[in-house]
């Protein structure tokens, strides 16, 4: 079956003032259905691949399941896919929105020390990913967490890529300019921290309990 544009979990306007409709109309229906029509076009010409699901075709980028000939273009729009569908999940209205608690906010507090330390090194990873790209905070084998930025579409599903941290994501940010730049220009350290306030941790801490068990959400 082909891969559909998933319906956002709330309005567009859902998430203003931090995250503005407009921005968020043409991010959902120009940018993530483009990834969604570039990924189904390209599993076209391989049949066999339509049976793998999505968070399956992350896991495979980087590896001999992927034909050559259309593994950039999986590795791009299957991480788009991927990354958008995950995106839209982790955010929610900002009178939703009460920070992390329970055993998520215990990993955090074990892996960094406090929420805000948490906070300080994710910024300053989607701050300093060069370019365009994400910022994530995940599970990584041994059950710890750990905070990574990745460029472009790519994710910390796709393990076989070289300079990957290997884990399951529990929360993720889109750096990419098209994710703020009408609202925000070049401020992207203005965009994240604002962000801040529509992150849907009831959200994380399912995608939390998931990920311990090998388990990823989407």
């Amino acid at each position: 079956m082909a891969f559909e544009l998933p319906a956002l979990p709330y309005d567009y306007g859902t998430l203003e003032p931090h995250v503005d409709s407009q921005t968020m109309l043409i991010h959902h229906t120009k940018h993530h259905q483009a990834y969604v029509n570039n990924l189904n076009a390209a599993l076209d010409k391989f049949p066999e691949l339509k049976d793998l699901g999505l968070v399956d075709i992350n896991k495979a980028v980087g590896t001999t399941k992927l034909p050559g000939d259309v593994a950039t273009t999986i590795r791009n729009n299957g991480g788009g896919h991927y990354n958008h569908t995950f995106f839209w999940k982790v955010m929610t209205n900002p009178s939703n929105t009460n920070g992390p608690s329970g055993a998520v906010k215990e990993a955090i507090e074990a892996a960094f020390g406090s929420v805000d330390e948490m906070k300080t090194k994710f910024n300053a990873a989607a701050a300093g990913r060069f370019g365009s790209g994400w910022a994530w905070l995940g599970v990584k084998g041994d059950g710890s967490l750990a905070i990574t930025s990745t460029p472009n579409q790519d994710n910390p599903l796709m393990a076989s890529l070289p300079d990957t941290t290997a884990m399951v994501p529990i929360l993720g940010l889109d750096v990419w300019e098209h994710a703020y730049y009408l609202k925000y220009q070049n401020r992207r350290p203005e965009y994240i921290a604002a962000w801040w306030n529509v992150v849907n941790w009831e959200q994380v801490a399912a995608n939390f309990d998931a990920a311990k068990t090998g388990a990823v959400l989407l």
